[in-house]
């Protein structure tokens, strides 16, 4: 088979049966570039939901766990002052001065879920103990698990959970890393003050809910 062309009145032709054992080279290259991608796309770990905007099924599912007093919750303590240039609280530390409103505001909206049946921990670095005092008015003497968690946050957790009561860990980015990776979920990019929720029902298998960003409360508390 030959293709003719004809170019600035020059004949030319090209012949194409040259190429026909090629054919079969590059279906197969441009297969293995469309599945590839694909099959990395499907076999990644699934990422961690987003409670609010919108996510009716997911608040549902926090609220009557909350109820029930199964949850885990983690919590990441609000903005620390040596990451930024903003005035600090108290203890270089600690967390800033603008920040508390932050912790205030996430802890009147657990508040309104109800702490009744909760049992608060934090770790035993100052920024923790500062944000668990304003959003919860409560400061343990600190867990070194809540900061030593590498490989172990998930088992932890479960051991200090209690059936019935809701667990409340005010903890670093580190330790919610780890739990996503116990939970074999990629990991998320966590703010200052957000809340990672598990449903521990059936302790034998946790399963993750999904998070609330400090900003995003509203959305969820309304419902």
């Amino acid at each position: 088979m030959e293709l003719r062309l004809s170019l600035f009145g020059k004949q030319r032709s090209i012949d194409l049966n040259r190429f026909a054992r090629y054919r079969k080279a590059a279906v197969v290259v441009a297969a293995a570039l469309l599945v590839i991608p694909l099959t990395v796309f499907l076999l990644r770990p699934a990422g961690v939901p987003d409670l609010a905007h919108g996510n009716v099924a997911g608040v549902q599912a926090l609220m009557s766990g909350w109820a029930k007093g199964d949850m885990i919750v983690l919590v990441r303590h609000v903005e620390r002052c040596d990451h930024t240039s903003a005035p600090c609280l108290a203890g270089n530390d600690g967390i800033t001065e603008r920040s508390r409103g932050v912790a205030l505001s996430v802890g009147a909206h657990f508040q309104r879920l109800g702490l009744d049946k909760a049992d608060i921990y934090n770790s035993p670095i100052l920024r923790t103990a500062q944000t668990a005092n304003f959003m919860f008015n409560k400061v343990g003497t600190g867990e070194d698990w809540l900061i030593s968690c590498k490989g172990t946050m998930l088992r932890d957790a479960l051991a200090h959970k209690v059936a019935g009561r809701n667990l409340i860990l005010v903890t670093h980015s580190e330790c919610m890393d780890q739990l996503e990776k116990d939970l074999k979920l990629s990991p998320s990019t966590l703010g200052y003050g957000a809340s990672l929720f598990i449903s521990a029902e059936t302790p034998q298998t946790p399963r993750m809910l999904g998070f609330i960003d400090a900003a995003d409360w509203s959305s969820v508390t309304a419902h």
